[in-house]
């Protein structure tokens, strides 16, 4: 019982560490346990908070436990699945470029992409509203983003990224009212919209989902990203059961069943799409002896 009572999640998951975020995804089809342990070992002394996971094929190759598998096929989904991911935060961008070359040093390469990141003002996203209002706090954090203690993988979590694109010139053009029935919320303090004045179609209203008498929560840790030509949210959430990013991403884009699709999708568009796992720290040390 011990054992997986006793994993510990990767401090990283949960630490509030920032406000510059740097994503990098990796091809890395040789991807050893040498190779992964040189990952950590760059990351000993780098940025604090660093998240490293795994593409499925990558994870069960090195003998994962937790029953990572990749995503499944949406129509209007990106799918890009790769092999490693490292999410680094720290206050100064130096200290995050001294990092990710210690990784891609470590890595030898294979880098597919890398997205810089910035928080936004008062934890917005740069459509203007308030990113992450009804994330789950403390032990229901944990509880929505870690494989159960006595589950393969415990301490783990499964890992959900995507590079979304704005289309802000379109978003902005909509009165501000308008804007609110397409997220479901007040644009200035991030109250929801409740009764009648949320719309089947609002983001809120897919998202905030229930299946099986079981709430879909998941623990999102998203970023803005991008500069005047190109920006968005780079889309980073964490969860216990893979099985609910698939269901929440099939209410966004119209493939639950229902025919609603989330209006949001009409002003953004996901251009990567990838799920990984994320060790617990002894998995991470076992991987990689």
């Amino acid at each position: 019982e011990g054992k997986s009572a006793m994993s510990t999640p990767q401090p990283g998951v949960f630490a509030a560490a920032g406000p510059l975020h740097l994503a990098l995804e990796y091809d890395a089809p040789a991807l050893d346990a040498v190779t992964l342990g040189a990952v950590r070992r760059a990351l000993a002394d780098g940025v604090d908070g660093a998240v490293i996971a795994l593409g499925a094929c990558a994870y069960r190759r090195l003998g994962g436990a937790a029953e990572a598998q990749p995503p499944a096929a949406i129509e209007g989904v990106a799918n890009t699945p790769r092999d490693v991911f490292v999410w680094l935060r720290d206050a100064t961008r130096d200290r995050l470029f001294d990092s990710a070359r210690a990784v891609d040093a470590a890595l030898g390469g294979g880098l597919a992409l890398e997205t810089a990141g910035f928080d936004y003002r008062d934890s917005r996203d740069l459509t203007g509203f308030v990113d992450g209002t009804a994330n789950p706090k403390g032990a229901a954090a944990r509880e929505a983003a870690l494989v159960p203690a006595g589950a393969p993988g415990a301490g783990g979590a499964h890992v959900l990224t995507q590079r979304w694109r704005h289309d802000l010139a379109a978003f902005h053009a909509l009165p501000v009212a308008e804007q609110e029935r397409v997220i479901g919320r007040t644009r200035a303090d991030s109250v929801e919209l409740s009764g009648a004045a949320m719309p089947d179609t609002a983001h809120v209203a897919r998202v905030d989902a229930v299946r099986d008498g079981v709430a879909q929560t998941i623990f999102r840790r998203s970023f803005p990203w991008g500069g005047v030509a190109e920006h968005g949210l780079y889309f980073l959430a964490f969860s216990r059961d893979a099985a609910r990013f698939e269901y929440l991403l099939r209410r966004m884009f119209g493939a639950a069943g229902d025919g609603v699709r989330d209006r949001l999708t009409e002003y953004s568009t996901p251009a990567t799409g990838a799920l990984w796992f994320a060790p617990s720290l002894e998995e991470l040390d076992r991987l990689a002896a």
